[in-house]
Protein backbone atom coordinates (compact mmCIF):
# COMPACT_ATOMS: atom_id res chain seq x y z
CA UNK A 1 0.00 0.00 0.00
CA UNK A 2 1.54 3.69 -0.70
CA UNK A 3 2.24 6.69 1.55
CA UNK A 4 1.30 3.49 4.52
CA UNK A 5 2.76 2.92 8.23
CA UNK A 6 2.84 -0.54 9.71
CA UNK A 7 2.35 -0.48 13.45
CA UNK A 8 2.06 -3.14 15.93
CA UNK A 9 -0.39 -4.60 18.62
CA UNK A 10 0.65 -6.93 21.49
CA UNK A 11 -1.63 -8.74 23.46
CA UNK A 12 0.46 -10.37 26.47
CA UNK A 13 -2.63 -12.91 27.23
CA UNK A 14 -3.31 -15.16 30.15
CA UNK A 15 -3.19 -18.07 27.31
CA UNK A 16 -0.96 -16.90 25.04
CA UNK A 17 0.92 -13.48 23.36
CA UNK A 18 -0.22 -12.75 19.73
CA UNK A 19 1.33 -10.01 18.06
CA UNK A 20 -0.66 -8.40 15.11
CA UNK A 21 1.06 -6.24 11.99
CA UNK A 22 -1.59 -3.87 10.75
CA UNK A 23 -0.70 -1.69 7.88
CA UNK A 24 -2.42 1.64 7.78
CA UNK A 25 -2.72 4.09 4.73
CA UNK A 26 -2.47 7.74 5.16
CA UNK A 27 -5.90 7.53 3.47
CA UNK A 28 -7.24 5.61 6.63
CA UNK A 29 -7.19 2.27 4.73
CA UNK A 30 -5.99 -0.54 7.00
CA UNK A 31 -5.70 -4.33 6.93
CA UNK A 32 -3.67 -6.61 8.78
CA UNK A 33 -0.70 -7.81 7.24
CA UNK A 34 0.80 -10.73 9.58
CA UNK A 35 0.29 -12.56 13.34
CA UNK A 36 2.30 -14.60 15.45
CA UNK A 37 1.28 -16.22 18.47
CA UNK A 38 3.38 -17.91 21.28
CA UNK A 39 2.17 -19.98 23.79
CA UNK A 40 2.64 -18.98 27.52
CA UNK A 41 -0.28 -20.42 29.61
CA UNK A 42 0.77 -17.65 32.35
CA UNK A 43 -1.97 -17.95 34.36
CA UNK A 44 -1.09 -21.50 34.97
CA UNK A 45 2.55 -20.14 36.14
CA UNK A 46 1.92 -18.04 38.84
CA UNK A 47 3.43 -19.74 41.95
CA UNK A 48 1.90 -20.25 45.49
CA UNK A 49 2.94 -16.61 46.73
CA UNK A 50 1.30 -15.01 43.70
CA UNK A 51 3.97 -13.87 41.53
CA UNK A 52 5.34 -15.22 38.24
CA UNK A 53 8.72 -16.92 38.66
CA UNK A 54 11.90 -15.05 37.29
CA UNK A 55 12.28 -17.56 34.83
CA UNK A 56 8.87 -17.31 33.49
CA UNK A 57 9.55 -13.44 33.57
CA UNK A 58 12.73 -14.58 31.28
CA UNK A 59 10.73 -16.59 28.90
CA UNK A 60 8.69 -13.39 28.77
CA UNK A 61 11.44 -11.08 27.44
CA UNK A 62 12.63 -13.79 25.12
CA UNK A 63 9.26 -13.67 23.49
CA UNK A 64 9.00 -10.20 23.41
CA UNK A 65 12.49 -9.54 21.66
CA UNK A 66 11.60 -12.14 19.31
CA UNK A 67 8.63 -10.02 18.16
CA UNK A 68 10.72 -7.10 18.46
CA UNK A 69 12.73 -8.26 15.67
CA UNK A 70 9.65 -9.44 13.89
CA UNK A 71 8.21 -5.64 14.13
CA UNK A 72 12.05 -4.57 12.81
CA UNK A 73 11.89 -7.09 10.37
CA UNK A 74 8.31 -5.73 9.01
CA UNK A 75 9.35 -1.61 9.25
CA UNK A 76 6.68 -1.29 12.10
CA UNK A 77 7.51 2.27 13.35
CA UNK A 78 4.93 2.18 16.64
CA UNK A 79 3.89 -0.83 18.79
CA UNK A 80 1.33 -1.07 21.45
CA UNK A 81 2.28 -3.95 24.14
CA UNK A 82 -0.31 -4.26 26.48
CA UNK A 83 -0.84 -7.17 29.25
CA UNK A 84 -4.08 -8.52 30.91
CA UNK A 85 -5.50 -10.54 34.02
CA UNK A 86 -2.41 -12.84 34.29
CA UNK A 87 0.08 -10.15 34.95
CA UNK A 88 -2.30 -7.40 36.44
CA UNK A 89 -3.17 -9.87 38.79
CA UNK A 90 0.26 -11.34 39.71
CA UNK A 91 1.63 -9.95 43.55
CA UNK A 92 5.14 -8.75 41.33
CA UNK A 93 3.37 -6.97 38.04
CA UNK A 94 5.67 -3.91 38.63
CA UNK A 95 8.34 -6.29 38.48
CA UNK A 96 7.22 -7.65 35.55
CA UNK A 97 6.37 -4.42 33.74
CA UNK A 98 9.88 -3.17 34.70
CA UNK A 99 11.73 -6.49 33.51
CA UNK A 100 10.10 -6.22 29.64
CA UNK A 101 10.05 -2.22 29.29
CA UNK A 102 13.82 -2.43 30.21
CA UNK A 103 14.52 -5.37 28.13
CA UNK A 104 12.21 -3.96 24.57
CA UNK A 105 12.02 -0.44 25.05
CA UNK A 106 8.56 -0.79 24.50
CA UNK A 107 6.16 0.52 27.22
CA UNK A 108 3.91 -2.10 28.75
CA UNK A 109 0.34 -1.43 29.83
CA UNK A 110 -1.02 -3.02 32.45
CA UNK A 111 -5.11 -3.49 30.99
CA UNK A 112 -7.62 -3.16 33.89
CA UNK A 113 -10.54 -5.65 33.97
CA UNK A 114 -12.30 -2.69 32.91
CA UNK A 115 -10.42 -1.56 29.86
CA UNK A 116 -10.31 -5.22 28.87
CA UNK A 117 -14.52 -4.92 28.35
CA UNK A 118 -14.24 -1.49 26.81
CA UNK A 119 -11.41 -2.52 24.50
CA UNK A 120 -13.00 -5.29 23.60
CA UNK A 121 -16.28 -3.90 22.93
CA UNK A 122 -15.10 -1.47 20.95
CA UNK A 123 -13.20 -4.23 18.71
CA UNK A 124 -15.92 -6.07 18.23
CA UNK A 125 -18.72 -2.91 17.70
CA UNK A 126 -16.34 -1.36 15.46
CA UNK A 127 -16.70 -4.77 12.92
CA UNK A 128 -20.49 -5.81 13.98
CA UNK A 129 -23.72 -4.22 12.86
CA UNK A 130 -25.63 -5.19 15.69
CA UNK A 131 -27.45 -2.74 18.29
CA UNK A 132 -28.53 -4.54 21.67
CA UNK A 133 -26.94 -7.41 23.38
CA UNK A 134 -24.35 -9.14 25.95
CA UNK A 135 -20.75 -9.45 25.29
CA UNK A 136 -18.41 -12.34 26.52
CA UNK A 137 -14.95 -12.51 26.61
CA UNK A 138 -13.48 -15.74 28.04
CA UNK A 139 -9.67 -15.27 28.15
CA UNK A 140 -6.92 -17.30 30.20
CA UNK A 141 -7.07 -15.46 33.39
CA UNK A 142 -10.59 -13.41 33.26
CA UNK A 143 -14.05 -13.37 31.70
CA UNK A 144 -15.19 -10.17 30.74
CA UNK A 145 -19.24 -9.26 30.35
CA UNK A 146 -20.69 -6.03 29.23
CA UNK A 147 -24.00 -5.41 28.09
CA UNK A 148 -24.70 -2.53 25.15
CA UNK A 149 -27.65 -0.94 23.98
CA UNK A 150 -28.18 0.87 20.72
CA UNK A 151 -24.38 0.26 20.47
CA UNK A 152 -23.11 1.69 23.61
CA UNK A 153 -21.40 0.60 26.19
CA UNK A 154 -23.85 0.41 29.23
CA UNK A 155 -22.59 -1.56 31.84
CA UNK A 156 -19.69 -3.82 32.42
CA UNK A 157 -17.56 -6.51 34.83
CA UNK A 158 -14.65 -8.37 34.88
CA UNK A 159 -14.21 -11.61 36.95
CA UNK A 160 -10.86 -13.61 38.05
CA UNK A 161 -11.74 -16.72 36.55
CA UNK A 162 -11.06 -17.96 32.63
CA UNK A 163 -10.23 -20.88 30.77
CA UNK A 164 -6.51 -21.54 32.02
CA UNK A 165 -6.98 -20.79 35.27
CA UNK A 166 -10.17 -22.74 35.62
CA UNK A 167 -8.37 -25.53 34.31
CA UNK A 168 -5.34 -25.38 36.47
CA UNK A 169 -7.63 -25.14 39.41
CA UNK A 170 -10.41 -27.82 38.93
CA UNK A 171 -8.76 -30.03 36.40
CA UNK A 172 -4.86 -29.52 36.23
CA UNK A 173 -4.88 -33.12 34.21
CA UNK A 174 -7.30 -32.21 31.53
CA UNK A 175 -9.54 -34.84 32.40
CA UNK A 176 -13.25 -33.64 33.38
CA UNK A 177 -15.42 -35.31 35.42
CA UNK A 178 -19.19 -34.73 36.40
CA UNK A 179 -18.06 -33.23 39.55
CA UNK A 180 -15.29 -30.61 38.45
CA UNK A 181 -17.89 -29.24 36.22
CA UNK A 182 -20.28 -29.06 38.48
CA UNK A 183 -18.18 -26.98 40.34
CA UNK A 184 -17.23 -24.67 37.57
CA UNK A 185 -20.40 -23.90 36.92
CA UNK A 186 -21.64 -22.85 40.44
CA UNK A 187 -18.27 -20.81 40.33
CA UNK A 188 -19.16 -18.86 37.53
CA UNK A 189 -22.98 -18.99 38.69
CA UNK A 190 -22.18 -17.55 42.11
CA UNK A 191 -20.06 -14.98 40.63
CA UNK A 192 -22.80 -13.99 38.37
CA UNK A 193 -25.23 -13.35 41.56
CA UNK A 194 -23.25 -10.70 42.82
CA UNK A 195 -23.83 -9.02 39.71
CA UNK A 196 -28.31 -8.76 39.27
CA UNK A 197 -27.81 -6.71 36.05
CA UNK A 198 -26.54 -9.57 33.77
CA UNK A 199 -29.94 -11.21 34.33
CA UNK A 200 -31.81 -8.15 34.12
CA UNK A 201 -32.16 -7.85 30.31
CA UNK A 202 -33.41 -11.32 28.78
CA UNK A 203 -34.26 -11.91 25.44
CA UNK A 204 -30.76 -10.88 23.89
CA UNK A 205 -27.54 -12.32 21.74
CA UNK A 206 -24.61 -12.89 23.68
CA UNK A 207 -21.84 -12.01 21.42
CA UNK A 208 -19.03 -14.33 22.55
CA UNK A 209 -14.91 -12.74 21.86
CA UNK A 210 -11.95 -15.39 22.72
CA UNK A 211 -9.98 -18.03 21.48
CA UNK A 212 -11.98 -20.52 23.06
CA UNK A 213 -15.19 -19.05 21.35
CA UNK A 214 -14.05 -19.24 17.95
CA UNK A 215 -12.74 -23.27 18.46
CA UNK A 216 -16.23 -23.81 19.62
CA UNK A 217 -17.38 -22.07 16.11
CA UNK A 218 -14.71 -24.05 14.31
CA UNK A 219 -15.56 -27.22 15.83
CA UNK A 220 -19.26 -26.44 15.16
CA UNK A 221 -18.35 -25.64 11.58
CA UNK A 222 -16.95 -28.84 11.03
CA UNK A 223 -19.58 -31.40 12.24
CA UNK A 224 -21.84 -28.98 10.21
CA UNK A 225 -19.40 -29.24 7.01
CA UNK A 226 -20.11 -25.65 6.68
CA UNK A 227 -19.07 -24.06 3.63
CA UNK A 228 -17.99 -20.94 4.42
CA UNK A 229 -15.33 -21.05 7.22
CA UNK A 230 -15.29 -17.64 8.66
CA UNK A 231 -16.16 -17.46 12.27
CA UNK A 232 -16.68 -13.37 12.63
CA UNK A 233 -20.65 -12.92 12.62
CA UNK A 234 -21.19 -16.51 12.55
CA UNK A 235 -24.39 -17.33 14.27
CA UNK A 236 -24.12 -20.09 17.00
CA UNK A 237 -27.57 -21.50 17.63
CA UNK A 238 -27.88 -22.80 21.65
CA UNK A 239 -28.61 -26.20 20.58
CA UNK A 240 -25.67 -26.39 19.29
CA UNK A 241 -23.42 -25.36 22.09
CA UNK A 242 -25.19 -27.95 24.16
CA UNK A 243 -25.04 -30.60 22.42
CA UNK A 244 -21.02 -29.93 22.14
CA UNK A 245 -21.33 -28.97 26.00
CA UNK A 246 -22.80 -32.93 26.31
CA UNK A 247 -19.83 -34.29 24.09
CA UNK A 248 -16.26 -32.65 24.34
CA UNK A 249 -16.05 -33.30 28.26
CA UNK A 250 -16.55 -37.36 28.12
CA UNK A 251 -14.12 -37.54 25.26
CA UNK A 252 -10.60 -38.67 26.85
CA UNK A 253 -8.05 -36.10 26.74
CA UNK A 254 -6.39 -38.18 23.95
CA UNK A 255 -9.28 -38.34 21.90
CA UNK A 256 -10.25 -34.48 22.30
CA UNK A 257 -6.88 -33.44 20.70
CA UNK A 258 -8.05 -35.27 17.78
CA UNK A 259 -11.48 -33.10 17.73
CA UNK A 260 -11.82 -31.68 13.99
CA UNK A 261 -11.43 -27.94 14.38
CA UNK A 262 -10.00 -28.04 17.90
CA UNK A 263 -6.52 -27.49 18.18
CA UNK A 264 -3.81 -29.61 20.38
CA UNK A 265 -2.75 -26.43 22.62
CA UNK A 266 -7.16 -26.32 23.38
CA UNK A 267 -7.53 -29.63 24.32
CA UNK A 268 -7.92 -29.01 28.19
CA UNK A 269 -8.83 -25.35 28.49
CA UNK A 270 -11.92 -25.36 25.93
CA UNK A 271 -14.28 -27.33 28.60
CA UNK A 272 -13.68 -24.79 31.35
CA UNK A 273 -14.43 -21.75 28.74
CA UNK A 274 -17.48 -24.06 26.90
CA UNK A 275 -19.13 -24.37 30.84
CA UNK A 276 -18.86 -20.68 31.25
CA UNK A 277 -19.63 -19.54 28.08
CA UNK A 278 -23.28 -21.57 28.36
CA UNK A 279 -23.25 -20.25 32.13
CA UNK A 280 -23.52 -16.86 30.80
CA UNK A 281 -25.68 -17.64 28.34
CA UNK A 282 -28.13 -18.91 30.52
CA UNK A 283 -27.93 -16.29 33.35
CA UNK A 284 -28.60 -13.81 30.59
CA UNK A 285 -31.51 -15.85 29.38
CA UNK A 286 -30.01 -15.19 25.78
CA UNK A 287 -31.59 -15.66 22.59
CA UNK A 288 -28.70 -17.22 21.05
CA UNK A 289 -24.93 -16.84 20.23
CA UNK A 290 -23.10 -15.09 17.81
CA UNK A 291 -19.12 -15.16 17.25
CA UNK A 292 -17.05 -12.44 17.06
CA UNK A 293 -13.33 -12.76 15.42
CA UNK A 294 -12.46 -9.18 16.52
CA UNK A 295 -11.57 -8.27 19.98
CA UNK A 296 -8.98 -6.68 22.27
CA UNK A 297 -6.25 -6.28 19.60
CA UNK A 298 -8.68 -4.82 17.38
CA UNK A 299 -9.95 -2.73 20.24
CA UNK A 300 -6.20 -1.40 21.39
CA UNK A 301 -5.95 -0.67 17.26
CA UNK A 302 -8.86 1.08 16.70
CA UNK A 303 -8.04 2.81 20.27
CA UNK A 304 -4.63 4.36 18.95
CA UNK A 305 -4.29 4.52 15.81
CA UNK A 306 -7.79 3.95 13.81
CA UNK A 307 -10.64 5.96 16.26
CA UNK A 308 -13.99 5.49 14.66
CA UNK A 309 -15.02 8.72 12.24
CA UNK A 310 -18.69 9.65 13.10
CA UNK A 311 -20.30 8.66 9.95
CA UNK A 312 -24.21 7.44 9.05
CA UNK A 313 -22.61 4.52 6.83
CA UNK A 314 -23.44 1.28 8.04
CA UNK A 315 -20.88 -0.92 9.05
CA UNK A 316 -20.78 -2.89 6.03
CA UNK A 317 -20.33 0.04 3.29
CA UNK A 318 -17.38 0.95 5.70
CA UNK A 319 -15.85 -1.95 5.48
CA UNK A 320 -16.16 -2.27 2.19
CA UNK A 321 -15.35 1.32 1.53
CA UNK A 322 -11.94 -0.17 3.49
CA UNK A 323 -11.43 -3.57 1.01
CA UNK A 324 -11.94 -0.95 -2.35
CA UNK A 325 -9.30 1.47 -1.31
CA UNK A 326 -6.73 -1.38 -0.44
CA UNK A 327 -7.23 -3.55 -4.06
CA UNK A 328 -8.77 -0.58 -5.90
CA UNK A 329 -8.11 -1.39 -9.78
CA UNK A 330 -10.88 0.82 -11.61
CA UNK A 331 -10.97 4.88 -11.74
CA UNK A 332 -12.61 5.72 -9.09
CA UNK A 333 -15.57 8.12 -11.08
CA UNK A 334 -15.95 4.27 -13.20
CA UNK A 335 -17.24 2.99 -9.72
CA UNK A 336 -19.35 6.15 -8.35
CA UNK A 337 -21.09 6.16 -11.49
CA UNK A 338 -21.48 2.83 -11.62
CA UNK A 339 -22.94 2.64 -8.16
CA UNK A 340 -25.58 5.66 -8.64
CA UNK A 341 -26.43 4.13 -11.57
CA UNK A 342 -27.31 0.67 -9.84
CA UNK A 343 -29.27 2.22 -7.15
CA UNK A 344 -31.21 4.72 -9.62
CA UNK A 345 -32.17 1.74 -11.44
CA UNK A 346 -33.01 -0.58 -7.93
CA UNK A 347 -35.09 2.23 -6.98
CA UNK A 348 -37.21 2.56 -9.91
CA UNK A 349 -37.95 -0.82 -10.09
CA UNK A 350 -39.16 -0.53 -6.73
CA UNK A 351 -40.74 3.04 -6.80
CA UNK A 352 -42.58 0.90 -10.01
CA UNK A 353 -43.51 -1.89 -8.32
CA UNK A 354 -41.40 -4.44 -9.75
CA UNK A 355 -40.04 -5.91 -6.72
CA UNK A 356 -40.43 -5.43 -3.27
CA UNK A 357 -36.55 -5.86 -2.40
CA UNK A 358 -35.60 -5.16 1.85
CA UNK A 359 -33.18 -2.09 2.41
CA UNK A 360 -30.40 -4.41 3.37
CA UNK A 361 -30.49 -6.33 -0.12
CA UNK A 362 -30.17 -2.46 -1.46
CA UNK A 363 -26.98 -2.20 0.18
CA UNK A 364 -25.75 -5.38 -0.71
CA UNK A 365 -26.17 -4.41 -4.84
CA UNK A 366 -24.64 -1.02 -3.61
CA UNK A 367 -21.25 -3.04 -1.85
CA UNK A 368 -21.52 -5.88 -5.00
CA UNK A 369 -21.04 -2.83 -7.53
CA UNK A 370 -18.71 -1.21 -5.95
CA UNK A 371 -16.40 -4.51 -5.64
CA UNK A 372 -17.27 -5.97 -9.11
CA UNK A 373 -13.84 -5.05 -10.71
CA UNK A 374 -11.97 -5.74 -7.13
CA UNK A 375 -10.88 -9.14 -8.72
CA UNK A 376 -8.84 -7.77 -11.30
CA UNK A 377 -6.42 -6.46 -8.37
CA UNK A 378 -5.15 -9.87 -8.58
CA UNK A 379 -5.12 -10.54 -12.40
CA UNK A 380 -7.65 -8.40 -15.44
CA UNK A 381 -8.40 -11.82 -17.27
CA UNK A 382 -11.22 -13.54 -15.61
CA UNK A 383 -11.89 -11.26 -12.92
CA UNK A 384 -15.28 -11.51 -11.83
CA UNK A 385 -13.84 -15.11 -11.09
CA UNK A 386 -11.03 -13.41 -8.82
CA UNK A 387 -13.94 -10.72 -7.26
CA UNK A 388 -16.01 -13.67 -6.62
CA UNK A 389 -12.89 -15.26 -4.60
CA UNK A 390 -11.58 -11.93 -2.64
CA UNK A 391 -15.62 -10.90 -1.73
CA UNK A 392 -16.72 -14.38 -0.40
CA UNK A 393 -13.36 -15.03 1.45
CA UNK A 394 -13.01 -11.32 3.00
CA UNK A 395 -14.41 -10.44 5.99
CA UNK A 396 -17.03 -7.69 5.42
CA UNK A 397 -17.99 -6.48 8.58
CA UNK A 398 -21.12 -5.73 9.23
CA UNK A 399 -22.80 -8.58 6.80
CA UNK A 400 -24.34 -11.93 7.40
CA UNK A 401 -22.65 -14.80 5.55
CA UNK A 402 -25.37 -14.99 3.20
CA UNK A 403 -25.07 -11.16 2.65
CA UNK A 404 -21.52 -11.95 1.83
CA UNK A 405 -21.63 -15.01 -0.66
CA UNK A 406 -25.21 -12.22 -2.47
CA UNK A 407 -22.24 -9.87 -2.65
CA UNK A 408 -19.64 -11.80 -4.23
CA UNK A 409 -22.65 -13.24 -6.26
CA UNK A 410 -24.04 -10.16 -7.76
CA UNK A 411 -20.47 -8.84 -8.23
CA UNK A 412 -19.22 -11.68 -10.87
CA UNK A 413 -22.76 -12.64 -12.13
CA UNK A 414 -22.28 -13.68 -15.86
CA UNK A 415 -25.76 -15.83 -16.70
CA UNK A 416 -27.77 -17.69 -14.33
CA UNK A 417 -27.10 -20.87 -15.52
CA UNK A 418 -23.59 -20.18 -14.06
CA UNK A 419 -25.00 -18.87 -11.28
CA UNK A 420 -26.82 -22.20 -10.12
CA UNK A 421 -23.73 -23.60 -10.27
CA UNK A 422 -21.92 -21.66 -8.25
CA UNK A 423 -24.65 -21.79 -5.44
CA UNK A 424 -24.05 -25.47 -5.18
CA UNK A 425 -21.56 -25.16 -2.92
CA UNK A 426 -23.40 -23.35 -0.47
CA UNK A 427 -26.72 -24.50 -0.17
CA UNK A 428 -26.34 -24.60 3.61
CA UNK A 429 -26.43 -21.19 3.89
CA UNK A 430 -28.34 -19.50 0.47
CA UNK A 431 -32.04 -19.89 -0.28
CA UNK A 432 -33.58 -21.96 -2.81
CA UNK A 433 -34.74 -18.44 -3.73
CA UNK A 434 -31.41 -16.78 -4.21
CA UNK A 435 -30.97 -17.84 -7.93
CA UNK A 436 -33.41 -15.65 -8.97
CA UNK A 437 -32.36 -13.32 -6.74
CA UNK A 438 -29.10 -13.10 -8.11
CA UNK A 439 -29.75 -13.03 -11.58
CA UNK A 440 -32.24 -10.16 -11.00
CA UNK A 441 -29.65 -7.95 -9.19
CA UNK A 442 -26.94 -8.99 -11.08
CA UNK A 443 -28.51 -8.47 -14.25
CA UNK A 444 -29.20 -4.25 -12.87
CA UNK A 445 -24.92 -4.54 -12.47
CA UNK A 446 -24.30 -5.63 -15.54
CA UNK A 447 -26.94 -2.81 -17.16
CA UNK A 448 -24.90 -0.04 -14.84
CA UNK A 449 -21.55 -1.50 -15.90
CA UNK A 450 -22.74 -1.37 -19.61
CA UNK A 451 -23.72 2.23 -19.55
CA UNK A 452 -20.09 2.76 -18.58
CA UNK A 453 -18.60 0.58 -20.12
CA UNK A 454 -15.99 2.62 -21.88
CA UNK A 455 -15.05 3.92 -17.89
CA UNK A 456 -15.10 7.76 -19.14
CA UNK A 457 -18.57 8.98 -18.15
CA UNK A 458 -20.05 9.25 -22.07
CA UNK A 459 -23.71 9.02 -20.40
CA UNK A 460 -25.23 10.07 -17.60
CA UNK A 461 -28.88 8.40 -16.52
CA UNK A 462 -30.55 11.27 -15.56
CA UNK A 463 -34.01 9.48 -15.15
CA UNK A 464 -35.52 5.67 -14.74
CA UNK A 465 -39.18 4.78 -14.33
CA UNK A 466 -41.13 1.56 -15.11
CA UNK A 467 -44.20 2.07 -16.90
CA UNK A 468 -46.09 -0.95 -17.94
CA UNK A 469 -43.73 -3.40 -19.32
CA UNK A 470 -40.75 -1.22 -20.03
CA UNK A 471 -37.79 0.54 -17.95
CA UNK A 472 -37.60 3.70 -19.26
CA UNK A 473 -33.94 5.45 -19.16
CA UNK A 474 -33.33 9.42 -19.84
CA UNK A 475 -29.81 9.45 -20.70
CA UNK A 476 -27.72 12.52 -21.13
CA UNK A 477 -24.71 12.41 -23.18
CA UNK A 478 -21.59 13.77 -22.66
CA UNK A 479 -19.51 12.61 -25.46
CA UNK A 480 -19.76 9.48 -27.94
CA UNK A 481 -21.13 6.75 -26.37
CA UNK A 482 -21.05 3.97 -28.81
CA UNK A 483 -19.49 1.29 -26.61
CA UNK A 484 -22.13 1.99 -24.51
CA UNK A 485 -25.03 1.26 -26.57
CA UNK A 486 -23.21 -2.02 -27.78
CA UNK A 487 -23.10 -3.14 -24.48
CA UNK A 488 -26.66 -2.17 -23.50
CA UNK A 489 -28.55 -3.51 -26.88
CA UNK A 490 -26.51 -6.90 -26.49
CA UNK A 491 -28.01 -7.10 -22.90
CA UNK A 492 -31.57 -6.41 -24.40
CA UNK A 493 -32.48 -9.99 -24.37
CA UNK A 494 -31.17 -10.90 -20.96
CA UNK A 495 -33.18 -8.12 -19.27
CA UNK A 496 -36.26 -8.62 -20.89
CA UNK A 497 -35.52 -12.58 -19.61
CA UNK A 498 -34.79 -11.51 -16.24
CA UNK A 499 -37.21 -8.81 -15.53
CA UNK A 500 -40.23 -8.93 -17.75
CA UNK A 501 -39.56 -5.63 -18.73
CA UNK A 502 -38.44 -3.99 -22.00
CA UNK A 503 -35.65 -1.64 -21.69
CA UNK A 504 -36.54 1.50 -23.50
CA UNK A 505 -33.56 4.08 -24.12
CA UNK A 506 -35.40 7.34 -25.01
CA UNK A 507 -33.32 9.85 -27.34
CA UNK A 508 -29.92 11.14 -25.65
CA UNK A 509 -30.08 14.67 -24.93
CA UNK A 510 -26.09 16.08 -25.71
CA UNK A 511 -24.51 17.77 -22.82
CA UNK A 512 -23.54 21.53 -24.61
CA UNK A 513 -20.38 21.46 -21.53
Amino acid sequence: MKDSKRIGIIDIGSNSIRLAIYELGFGGAYRVISEFKESARLSQKIGPDGALPPEEIQDLVRILSHFKRICRSHEVIECRVAATAAVRNATNTEQIQEALSRETSWDIEILSGQDEARLGFLGMIQTMDIADGFLVDIGGGSTEISLFRERKLIQSVSFPFGAVNTTRKYAPGGEFGEAQLKAIREMVEEALAREPWIASSPGLPLVGLGGGVRTLCKINQRRRRYSLPQTHNYPLPASDVDELVSWLPGLPAEKRKKVEGLSKDRFDIIIPGMIILQTVFQTVHGSHYIVSGAGLRDGLFFEAFHPAVTSEKPIAELSSDNLLALHSTAPAAHIQRVCRTVLKLYDALAEGGTHRYSPRLRMCLHIAAKLYRIGASLLYYQYPKHSFHMIAHTRIDGLSHREILLCALIASYKAKNRTQQAVQPFKDILKESDVDLIARLGTLLQLAVALDVSETQAIDVTAAFSENTSLHLRLLTLHDPSAEYREVEALQKDFKKTWGLQLKIHEPSFSTN
